[in-house]
């Protein structure tokens, strides 16, 4: 029985050792796995997978009312987008997870191949093979030269050829050229890490907001003056730059001649720039932005907007200033809405184009050039009862019909065109519109992007390090010699380290050419592939 005992206290040490020995072993293999290349290049696809969706499904980040009018418009994928973190796709747990995988495998592969890579610059050169004849590359030549001779010409070539290379105490040298082809190989891998570190930095801690600027209105650098915002999660959006502008003057120059006629030639915005309690008058132009601090002010568009004035069917006025038009071609035909859900007894709507030199086509209203040299509105007419604010943001360029009518003239319904300083009456005392005039916009960008010169640094240092380890020649070349009854035997061989090249033929055809003299003959060996 006690024998009995002791087996048994044996076997169950025996098999917890094997266990604690099969996990590590276990961790082992997935690290491996892990830092394989292989499954870099599968988390590189994955992750360029994962982004599509956020191309394809409106993100909560950049339009909150995109999001809701998909959702509404598409309820059944609205059911499976949203379990699933579809809306904000970048900041979601399973892209995350795919980018912090790729990230960590990038650096558990790229740590050890520097270690080894470090050991390796310091090693010197291995010695000279026993079997020169049998490498890949070899030549051997008889001089009456010494071996003093033969091997300082060697230096020589060696040294030109950018060789490191080691004397042996027996004459005979060993040179190694291209150790740095892994040198770039690991530069291009390591900032390559970089580029993902700059991209995670401005996608969270980056932000890009739009606003449309009227000429004589300002604009201040606040969440709720922009018409569209995306920021990183990490941004705070209370503690934005403080400062504010005002657009002053915008000047736009257009092509007159009948080589592209009605091409923009120049546009400049002249803003007020306000901060710190200081205010300068600055110029904003295309691929020109203002600079104040980490944040950037650029121009990216422009267009017309129409003063007008609204009057309800009390005579009151129901709205009064100017409002957006969108271009829709070169000639500057614009779409836009004039809302005025405040009049009474019927809220008014307003929809159609304002055209810079308008005309009447067959094709129908139309811009025939994009200056103001004959500005007109031609626009149809709704009315409604009074809805209830909801405080649900809505769309300023469309017009949602739902509860509408079209103002008609008997059973047509009521199109007008309106020049500046006309007006133009509803039918039935519904009110009136007036068209005062015609102002410019400007829409502006406003952007802190922290972590762009860390990227395009890493970028630029990355395509160095893989120009270096693809033009650079890993190979080695040793050289013997060996004295004998009819003169000095020269033996040399190459290796190439890179099968793809053959690079180690040419120099040792190269180097036997120099060690070759008036009273130096040689043969040169066959080479093997």
């Amino acid at each position: 029985m006690g024998d009995s005992v002791t087996d048994s206290k044996v076997t169950k040490t025996s098999t917890s050792g094997n266990s604690g020995l099969g996990f590590r072993s276990f961790m082992r293999w997935l690290w491996g796995q892990l830092t394989s290349m292989r499954t870099a290049l599968i988390l590189l696809f994955l992750l360029a997978l994962a982004a599509i969706p956020g191309s394809v499904v409106p993100q909560s980040a950049q339009s909150v009312v995109k999001v809701s009018d998909f959702a509404a418009n598409h309820p059944t994928l609205d059911r499976i987008c949203r379990p699933l973190g579809m809306y904000h796709v970048y900041t979601s747990v399973w892209f995350s997870a795919i980018y912090l995988l790729l990230f960590i495998s990038l650096i558990g592969c790229i740590v050890p191949r520097i270690v080894s890579h470090a050991k390796a610059l310091r090693r010197q050169p291995p010695r000279v093979p026993a079997r020169l004849d049998r490498l890949a590359a070899h030549a051997s030549m008889t001089t009456s030269a010494s071996a003093a001779e033969v091997s300082q010409r060697a230096q020589q070539w060696l040294t030109s050829h950018r060789y490191r290379f080691v004397v042996d105490d027996d004459g005979s040298l060993r040179a190694e050229a291209g150790r740095h082809r892994e040198t770039g190989n690991l530069v291009f891998h390591i900032f390559l890490v970089f580029v993902l570190v700059g991209v995670g930095w401005n996608t969270l801690w980056g932000f890009k907001g739009t606003s449309v600027v009227v000429e004589g209105q300002g604009f201040s650098n606040s969440i709720t003056q922009y018409d569209e915002f995306k920021a990183g999660a990490m941004v705070d959006t209370d503690n934005l730059t403080p400062f504010s502008m005002k657009l002053r003057k915008f000047v736009v120059s257009f092509e007159t001649g009948t080589v592209q006629r009605g091409a923009a030639r120049s546009f400049d915005a002249t803003v007020d720039l306000t901060m710190g309690g200081k205010t300068q008058t600055r110029d904003l132009q295309v691929n020109h932005p203002l600079r104040i601090g980490s944040t950037k002010v650029h121009l990216l568009g422009h267009g017309y907007a129409a003063d007008v004035v609204v009057r309800d069917g009390d005579g009151k006025v129901a709205y009064s200033g100017p409002v957006v038009f969108l271009p829709q071609d070169a000639n500057f035909k614009s779409v836009g809405v004039i809302k005025a859900p405040d009049a009474r007894p019927d809220r008014l709507a307003f929809q159609g184009f304002f055209l810079p030199t308008g005309a009447i086509t067959a094709g129908g209203p139309t811009s025939l050039f994009p200056d103001a040299l004959n500005p007109q509105l031609y626009l149809t007419a709704w009315y409604g009862k009074p809805t209830v604010e909801t405080g649900v943001p809505s769309n300023i360029y469309t017009l949602d019909t739902t509860g509408l009518t079209q103002v008609t003239n008997g059973k047509d319904k009521a199109r007008f065109v309106l020049s500046p300083g006309q007006r133009y009456k509803l039918p039935d005392g519904k009110g009136s519109i007036q068209f005062n005039g015609w102002q410019r916009w400007a829409k502006i960008q406003v952007s802190q992007n922290p972590g762009l010169p860390l990227t395009f640094l890493s970028v630029v240092l990355s395509v160095a390090g893989l120009c270096v380890s693809l033009f650079s020649r890993s190979r080695r070349v040793w050289v013997r010699t060996i004295p004998g009854d009819d003169g000095l035997r020269v033996e040399i061989g190459g290796l190439d380290r890179s099968d793809s090249r053959s690079g180690a033929v040419d120099d040792v055809n190269s180097l036997l050419a120099a060690l070759h003299g008036d009273s130096m003959s040689g043969d040169v060996g066959e080479e093997h592939s």
